[in-house]
């Protein structure tokens, strides 16, 4: 398709053809004619192209071309590169040229040289080539259980009849027409109207010789007659903002360098093994640039980001959502390019380096995604054909009062394959080891954010979503059995039953739910003078009374420092010296607390600022001595909580914890065990007041001796260094249910591990 210098015809510049020749037989009648000069003709491909007709009684062959201006066309036979025959434009429809070829009544593999008044083109036409869609995967689409969409739909490299090219196939079943709209035909709608499939809805047309990286929209005409311009649903790449236009992906591939981490992954039994996450905000992790409003690329984020990751002793990096999205502010939160890594740190094969680098490293990678809605941005899924596709019609369950977006039609089978798909797409194509799904309580609940009358109740007259509890289910269990190793997590922040609980017992079939209820009490509680914390104990004990109703995750996330919430260790009262105490022995809690762990970036080291997506990060605090202790003492629980099975291979039962003392509301202590699968028991005693406390017995399960594995008011960690002398020996005095127990020196403020050792 590259342009060639112009020669000058050995033939006379066409004109229009002549009727007396027999050309309606050629053309078709005018409104056909003048339909496929414009590009909305439903169904281009019967129609242009080389096909056989009937022309007076005989046999004969003809080529169509839709060429804007174009002014001399040519059938090459591509065997010889001999002339075949010229094409000529149909008067009142010039841009379509038309033409007999000569005697010959068989298809042959032809190309078609193009004047125009400056150049020439030799071009592959893409209506002489079959459709290659497999019935098989147009059927699963259509049933709501294609896996691999995005192999066929979008824009996918292929070959067909001996050329190397690209597939476009689009769903848009309620569309008069649709043609690829696209740098290499000038934006020009007439120039590539695409197949229709009448069962299906979808729309594809194979297009030879384009580079990777060119840059494409889908026009589509509404059954009203309007037309509108769309991104591909299932582009691969998407040009950055302001701009909108789907990019056609580069044919590469990526040479994995994980095997070991994937074949590791699928051995593991996730519920009894340590988790510990990092999420992490790629756009303002760190920065870079003069102005410090540079995004690092992929590449500098494996050379920064991983070996920070990795000191810090985290299990896994989570990454807020990386689908493209138009608006930073949304975080990634309202994505358009459900299928497109975002531009914003490097292609899809940069991103795949750094997920590499991570396992490489030894450490898991979860990525934040976004079935729950999407944004009404013109050039997205919104009334994509110009009817309601993607979300659903009723606005009572497709509209979203409190985001001000669209909520996907979840009973579609067409959407259900979309989404399917798109799960599938992250966890295969990029190696992710684990989809944390947002806003799950969004999607289950028909009354969700609504008042009275702005909702429709289900067939059974409940307020549950059927549709999209479904769906859950399928998708969990479908991605369960294909992808061994990975954990399917749930952002719900409501008391549903059976989240993590598994399908076959009625249970959505989720690995893990985020524990919003513990997140919530918890930060209630530090928030509080400690004076006044003994009023408010329960915060830090109810937890137990539900802690293994589910499989949980104990979430600090971003949401926790953003809106005028304050970061974790603003939310604290008292002088620096209490905060970061506080903070320390909060830790120290969560950590040995039944359930996973998640902590947002800079909670780390205790950022004092919220959260503020455009900005770095403000790592010069890393220069003090209490924000180097704090992100320590984070890296020697990751160390602790790795080394010690009591903090998690029991995480799912009850019998893997006992409290010792969680009535000491007076002096706001809390006391408990936790045990490994061997009985093997770590204690952890907290407190939440600045009083030391000398002499406070607390029970043991057995006798022997306990070393103090951590304590947090060490002045290692900013403490005042009150302690147990690197241990404490069991006394065969019951007390706090135990038939051991021992004196400690509790420290201020702080939290303290002790694990049971045998003796030598």
């Amino acid at each position: 398709m590259k342009p060639q210098p112009s020669a000058q015809s050995n033939q006379p510049s066409a004109v229009a053809v002549a009727q007396s020749d027999g050309a309606s037989g050629i053309c078709g009648d005018t409104a056909t004619c003048q339909a496929l000069a414009q590009g909305c003709h439903g169904d281009a491909f019967s129609w242009l192209g080389m096909h056989q007709i009937v022309l007076e009684g005989k046999s004969a062959l003809v080529v169509r071309a839709v060429l804007p201006g174009a002014t001399d066309v040519f059938v090459i036979e591509r065997k010889s590169g001999k002339k075949v025959a010229q094409l000529l434009p149909v008067a009142g429809a010039e841009p379509l040229f038309v033409g007999k070829l000569g005697r010959r009544t068989t298809s042959f593999a032809y190309q078609l040289q193009v004047h125009y008044p400056e150049a020439q083109v030799l071009l592959d036409d893409p209506y002489a080539a079959p459709s290659i869609l497999d019935e098989r995967d147009i059927y699963l689409f259509c049933e709501g259980r294609q896996q691999q969409a995005w192999q066929f739909l979008g824009a996918n490299w292929r070959q067909n009849d001996g050329l190397d090219g690209v597939l476009f196939c689009v769903w848009a079943p309620n569309a008069k027409a649709v043609s690829v709209i696209a740098d290499f035909n000038c934006w020009d709608q007439r120039r590539h109207s695409m197949r229709f499939h009448p069962g299906s809805g979808l729309w594809e047309i194979f297009i030879p010789g384009l580079q990777g990286g060119e840059y494409y929209k889908y026009a589509i005409q509404t059954a009203a007659g309007e037309w509108q311009q769309k991104a591909d649903p299932f582009a691969r790449a998407m040009e950055p903002p302001p701009h909108n236009a789907s990019r056609v992906p580069f044919a590469e591939t990526w040479s994995w360098g994980d095997e070991s981490w994937m074949h590791g992954r699928s051995q593991i039994a996730w519920h009894k093994a340590p988790i510990s996450i990092y999420e992490v905000h790629l756009g303002s992790w760190r920065r870079k640039g003069a102005d410090g409003r540079e995004y690092l690329n992929y590449e500098e984020l494996i050379a920064q980001l991983v070996p920070y990751v990795s000191a810090l002793g985290f299990t896994h990096v989570e990454f807020m959502p990386l689908s493209e999205y138009p608006f930073d502010g949304s975080w990634g939160y309202q994505p358009v390019g459900l299928y497109a890594p975002t531009y914003r740190f490097g292609n899809a094969a940069a991103l795949k380096a750094l997920i590499d680098a991570f396992h490489q490293a030894g450490i898991g990678v979860i990525l934040d995604w976004v079935p729950a809605h999407f944004p009404k941005d013109p050039h997205g899924l919104a009334r994509f054909d110009g009817t309601c596709l993607y979300e659903h019609e009723d606005p009572r369950r497709g509209s979203h009062p409190d985001w001000d977006t669209l909520i996907y039609n979840y009973g579609r089978k067409e959407v259900q394959s979309f989404l399917l798909s798109n799960a599938c797409y992250w966890l295969q194509e990029f190696h992710i080891d684990g989809l944390r799904l947002d806003a799950v309580s969004s999607m289950l609940y028909l009354d969700y954010s609504r008042k009275a009358g702005e909702w429709a109740p289900n067939q059974y007259g409940g307020r549950e979503n059927l549709d999209a509890i479904a769906l859950l289910q399928d998708l969990n269990t479908r991605l369960y059995s294909r992808y061994p190793g990975i954990m399917m997590i749930a952002e719900e922040s409501t008391a549903w039953g059976g989240v993590s609980r598994d399908v076959g017992s009625g249970g959505l079939g989720f690995g893990f739910k985020w524990n919003m209820g513990w997140m919530h009490d918890t930060l209630s509680y530090i928030s509080r003078d400690p004076i006044h914390r003994s009023f408010h104990h329960h915060e830090m004990t109810f937890s137990l009374v539900y802690a293994y109703t589910e499989e949980f995750i104990l979430s600090l996330s971003h949401d926790e420092v953003v809106h005028g919430k304050r970061s974790l260790i603003e939310k604290i009262p008292g002088d620096d010296w209490q905060k970061f105490a506080t903070l320390r022995a909060y830790y120290g809690f969560m950590w040995a607390h039944p359930g996973k762990q998640l902590l947002f970036m800079g909670n780390e080291f205790a950022q004092r600022h919220e959260w503020q997506h455009d900005y770095s990060l403000d790592w010069h605090l890393l220069q003090y001595a209490p924000h180097q202790q704090l992100q320590q003492w984070v890296t020697d629980l990751n160390q602790c909580y790795r080394q010690c099975p009591a903090l998690w291979q029991r995480d799912g039962e009850g019998s893997g914890f006992a409290w010792l003392d969680c009535t000491d509301a007076a002096d706001s202590v809390l006391a408990f065990c936790r045990f490994d699968d061997h009985g093997n028991a770590l204690v952890a005693v907290c407190n939440f007041t600045p009083t030391v406390h000398h002499g406070y017995r607390i029970g043991l399960p057995k006798a022997g001796h306990y070393r103090e594995l951590l304590n947090s008011d060490s002045h290692f960690y900013g403490g005042s260094d009150v302690g147990n002398g690197g241990g404490i020996n069991a006394e065969a005095v019951p007390w706090q249910g135990m038939q051991h127990s021992a004196m400690i020196n509790l420290p201020p403020l702080a939290t303290v591990y002790f694990q049971w050792q045998e003796s030598d």
